[in-house]
C-alpha cells in the first residue's frame, strides 16, 4: 500500500541518528505493508535544508507531499528544534510530524504536542517492543489522513 495525497505519493522524511534504529524502522514499515518512499537524515541539519530548500523559505516543500518521522536526541541540534521550526513555518506548519524517540519523560511530550507533533512514540529499548511499535505505526500510516498544505 502507498499513501498520498491529492493523489501524489507521501514521502517519509525520517530524521533519526542511529542507524540501527534507521534501519529497524524502515524494515517494519515496510512490514507493515507501506511502501512509500523513506528519505533518510542523520543530522537536523540536512534534514531542515531539504524541508527548507535552497532559499530558506520551506516553500519548497509546499508542493511536497511529506510525512517527518523525528527522532528527538540528534547530534547537531535537538528534534524538538528542528519541530519548533517545521511548525512555525507558513509552508511546512500542516506536516504531520511523528516524534520517535527514547525520551518519555512526561514535560518533554507534553511540549511537543504543543509545538504541534501529531503522534509521539517512545522507542523501547528492547528491539522486539520497538518492532512492535513501528508496526503498529505502519497501520497508523494506512489510515491516517495527510491535511493539505495551504
Amino acid at each position: 500500500m502507498e499513501f498520498s495525497k491529492n493523489g501524489n505519493p507521501v514521502s517519509i522524511i525520517m530524521i533519526e541518528d542511529d542507524e540501527g534504529h534507521a534501519r529497524l524502522i524502515e524494515r517494519n514499515i515496510r512490514r507493515a505493508g507501506v511502501n512509500n518512499e523513506i528519505i533518510a537524515f542523520a543530522n537536523g541539519t540536512a534534514a531542515l535544508d531539504y524541508l527548507f530548500g535552497p532559499d530558506g523559505t520551506g516553500e519548497i516543500s509546499a508542493r511536497r507531499s511529506i510525512l517527518i518521522l523525528l527522532d528527538l536526541n540528534l547530534p547537531d541540534m535537538t528534534g524538538v528544534d528542528i519541530l519548533s521550526k517545521v511548525k512555525s513555518n507558513p509552508h511546512l506548519h500542516r506536516t504531520p510530524v511523528i516524534v520517535l524517540t527514547t525520551t518519555d519523560d512526561q514535560r518533554e511530550i507534553k511540549h511537543c504536542y504543543d509545538l504541534g507533533a501529531n503522534v509521539y512514540i517512545t522507542k523501547p529499548v528492547d528491539y522486539d517492543n520497538f518492532a512492535n511499535a513501528i508496526r503498529q505505526l505502519g497501520l497508523f500510516f494506512a489510515v491516517m489522513q495527510i491535511p493539505t498544505s495551504e
